[in-house]
């Protein structure tokens, strides 16, 4: 059982793999439970967080034994150039790669898309929640001699059009696309990528976006278990991704919805 309350399943997997982990922002963040999920397997980790997160990070980082944490602007080339730097002189060589970051300015997510888009705002988005993927798996590729697992996080809202979420869904969708293309580029040096997109979770990016409390709900009675999207459930799907479990798995979008995007109508919209 981790600290957090999280029913997380111990072992080997990743006994003897390195990587990083970029998006840790509090003990709510789904990188924080992947992260946890797998600390509790054997891997050895580094983080990457926003600059002025130190304070929430580095706590979270100790509990689990991560010793490399470094902020970073992923907007900002020197600062990638330094992080990914720090991350070679700890392990020399890493197996695996979490992107977990995105943002987009409030007045992107909420209300019209069409109103409320802006050029500044819409170019943003894209260049931290999908660019700075691209950018991360360059730069991780040349620290995986070996073959390794790169995944990144995404939501329904690229698919559907999803109240409020707006900019941040295209660019989840942009996310996506790049996703595949990473993925056929890697594949031939033994490197898996994937995206996983989790159902609304309360973490601070649902906190950001306009109704995001009405996300949870809706997202529960709408989907097929009829329960909220578990951080077990989430953290499982990335071991088994980033462990030798997912062998043969890659340019894959998974969903870990409870069924949501699945669905249909309910049975009280069918008559």
């Amino acid at each position: 059982m981790a600290k957090d309350g999280w029913d997380l399943p111990t072992g080997d997997l990743m006994k003897g793999k390195k990587g990083v982990v970029i998006g840790v922002a509090n003990h709510d963040s789904i990188a924080w439970g992947i992260a946890s999920q797998l600390a509790a397997q054997g891997a050895e980790m580094a983080f990457f967080h926003l600059p002025g997160m130190e304070r929430r990070v580095q706590p979270l980082a100790e509990s689990i034994g991560v010793t490399t944490v470094v902020p970073v602007d992923v907007t900002q080339d020197d600062q990638m150039d330094a992080a990914f730097e720090a991350v070679k002189q700890a392990f020399g060589t890493i197996d695996f790669f979490v992107h977990a970051i995105a943002y987009a300015p409030r007045d992107q997510i909420k209300g019209s898309f069409v109103d409320n888009a802006t050029r500044e705002g819409f170019l943003q988005a894209m260049d931290i929640s999908a660019y700075s993927f691209v950018d991360c798996a360059r730069r991780a590729e040349k620290l995986m001699p070996n073959g390794g697992s790169i995944i990144c996080l995404t939501y329904m809202g690229s698919e559907r059009a999803i109240p409020n979420y707006n900019t941040m869904g295209v660019a989840k969708a942009a996310l996506e696309a790049a996703t595949r293309y990473v993925a056929r580029d890697l594949g031939p040096k033994g490197i898996r990528v994937n995206a996983l997109s989790p159902g609304a979770m309360r973490t601070l990016s649902l906190a950001g976006i306009s109704g995001g409390k009405g996300m949870l709900a809706k997202g529960r009675d709408l989907s097929a278990l009829k329960e909220d999207t578990s951080m077990e459930g989430v953290a499982g799907a990335a071991l088994w991704l980033l462990s030798d479990l997912g062998r043969s798995t890659t340019g894959e979008l998974i969903h870990v919805d409870a069924g949501f995007h699945m669905m249909g109508f309910t049975e009280d919209e069918e008559g």
